[in-house]
């Protein structure tokens, strides 16, 4: 008898079953998380890769002698003038000292143009498409594989398997330790891969049950199913930001910079804003925006995003990527600059704020440069993973089969493991769903004819 399997403790077979499931759910999970890992690399160091390569467009130094950078509505206009038929919508201050600020309009196809403009001469260094970037096509892929819902169903589905993977892998881990160490006192053809193999999963394990916890709140399933059940109990897994409209008779707060597009006599600053023809127009502007922001306490960079509508305000979000519990937007009046509204981490539900949180660490922000030298060495160690488990098989691969371990899932004598696959199943409906076809066609097809079970090493 080989001594390479450990000895059986427990259901008959269930260290060999527990090898063939997690080799079967390799074949989905491998190609699918090594593009996670690679594109979740680069989203986690997009703001040290794109200005890098795109470095005309998002860099710009301050002129000799210069202090300070222009005002926000300057470079706005700058960016308008350039784009006179575009309908700007948002503005991204940059992140560092010598970043430009983008300002972007939804073109008629639906894409997006951001313009680049130097904040210290209010000059527009160009275009870009945001989605055309390496971080751009990166975020996508890691999205929904640019396939839609289709895409985004099979990151799920991964993701499921993911924690059949992990589990089944613990398993063989530990009950399989003997019997590596044996194999590598032999040095036996393969051993120290296996062994490496085991090493960096039992350390990556824990960090891939993380990871897809954080990430299926992102999911359109299991995401989706579990927005609408929070909203049909009178509520929402985010709540509701209360937005705002601007009031086109409110009065503008002199102490706050505006724009002078409607002169106002002296004598009438304190009065109602003044129309042009049937509407009002905007007297305060961006500028006003950033202060108030300031005033209420947000971080620097500002996302802003702009009206585009009469009752339309300017919405603020302060900068919350280290620390989720500073995420907060801030309605600001076009016409007064008066705080409309304000929405923030202390306003979610409990549950929000635990998939905020969660969100921040799958991101690698969270905690800071801790948090982003972890997310970084995790997809590392699933590419790791990734590259030594075809190895193995590839070296162990017969010529005539597919090499899967033998051995049955012993569901009906095994009560603790025929319950958690149902609670798995229910808690994650296309885990379910696949799982029983996946079982279906090992019961109906593969164990019933020759030919797939030979290729299938059933026997």
């Amino acid at each position: 008898m080989s001594t390479d399997v450990p000895a059986r403790t427990g259901p008959p077979g269930l260290f060999r079953a527990f090898w063939r499931w997690h080799f079967y759910a390799s074949f989905l999970v491998i190609p699918v998380f090594a593009l996670l890992a690679v594109t979740g690399l680069i989203y986690l160091f997009r703001f040290q890769l794109e200005p890098v390569l795109h470095h005309d467009l998002m860099r710009a130094s301050a002129p000799a002698g210069e202090q300070y950078q222009q005002p926000l509505s300057a470079q706005l206009a700058a960016a308008q003038k350039a784009h006179p038929s575009a309908s700007f919508s948002l503005v991204r201050e940059g992140r560092g000292a010598n970043d430009t600020n983008a300002f972007s309009f939804t073109n008629p196809d639906g894409s997006t143009t951001d313009v680049y403009v130097d904040p210290w001469r209010s000059k527009v260094l160009g275009t870009l498409d945001p989605d055309t970037t390496v971080s751009g096509y990166a975020v996508r892929l890691h999205g929904d594989l640019m396939a839609g819902r289709w895409g985004d169903g099979l990151i799920e589905v991964a993701a499921c398997w993911a924690i059949v993977m992990a589990l089944t892998g613990y398993a063989l881990f530990f009950s399989g330790r003997k019997a590596r160490l044996r194999r590598m006192a032999r040095a036996a053809k393969g051993a120290a891969t296996r062994h490496r193999h085991g090493l960096i999963g039992a350390v990556t394990g824990i960090g891939l049950l993380a990871m897809v916890v954080t990430g299926l709140p992102w999911t359109g399933f299991w995401g989706a199913k579990v927005q609408e059940l929070a909203t049909s109990h009178g509520s929402s897994l985010w709540s509701t930001d209360p937005g705002a409209t601007s009031e086109p008779a409110s009065r503008l707060d002199e102490s706050l910079p505006h724009s002078h597009a409607v002169e106002v006599p002296w004598a009438q600053q304190d009065g109602q804003v003044p129309s042009s023809g049937p509407e009002r127009r905007s007297v305060a502007d961006v500028d006003t925006a950033v202060v108030v922001a300031e005033k209420q306490g947000l971080a620097h960079p500002f996302s802003i995003v702009l009206p585009s509508e009469t009752r339309g305000v300017y919405s603020v979000m302060g900068d919350a990527f280290g620390d989720p519990t500073k995420e907060r937007t801030v309605h600001v009046d076009r016409y007064s600059g008066q705080v409309r509204a304000s929405y923030g981490f202390a306003d979610y539900p409990a549950a929000a704020q635990v998939v905020s949180q969660g969100i921040g660490v799958h991101e690698g922000r969270s905690f800071g440069v801790p948090n982003m030298i972890a997310s970084a060495a995790f997809c590392v160690l699933v590419l790791a993973l990734c590259v030594t488990g075809p190895v193995m098989w590839w070296r162990r691969r017969p010529s005539r089969s597919l090499g899967a371990p033998r051995g049955r899932l012993p569901v009906r004598s095994t009560w603790w493991l025929s319950a958690g696959l149902v609670v798995l199943g229910v808690l994650l409906p296309l885990f379910g769903a696949t799982l029983l076809a996946v079982l279906l066609l090992d019961q109906l097809v593969i164990r019933r004819f020759a030919a797939p079970g030979r290729w299938f090493s059933t026997g």
